[in-house]
């Protein structure tokens, strides 16, 4: 569907992110991105801090930069940074047709 916009349109405008992949590799594999932990989110209540979201009556984790979840919904802020920059400057395992800079670099020509 991208391409046949891309092409209909005569230029890269549309790009498709795998976000839910990404995600999915931050679950199976948090050692890859530095994160300490997937399976425990570093706010929030009962087991593995998995239930509601972050209230002052939650656990709070004691350093949120090893986990890859801020509470059972919401990816970490260094997550999140991980995820910007993967959109921003990453393969096209996770953006296709190409990342933002190269889009950036074409319209600048």
């Amino acid at each position: 569907m991208i391409k046949r916009l891309n092409q209909e349109l005569g230029s890269d405008i549309f790009v498709a992110v795998n976000a839910m992949e990404m995600q999915n590799d931050f679950i199976n594999n948090p050692k890859a991105f530095g994160f300490v932990t997937s399976k425990i989110a570093c706010c929030g209540q009962g087991p593995f801090n998995g239930i509601g979201l972050c209230t002052a009556a939650s656990n709070l984790c004691p350093n949120r930069e090893e986990y890859a979840f801020w509470d059972p919904f919401h990816p970490s802020e260094k997550a999140n940074k991980i995820i910007v920059k993967t959109i921003y400057s990453g393969s096209d395992k996770y953006i296709t047709p190409m990342n933002l800079s190269t889009i950036m670099a074409i319209d600048s020509v």
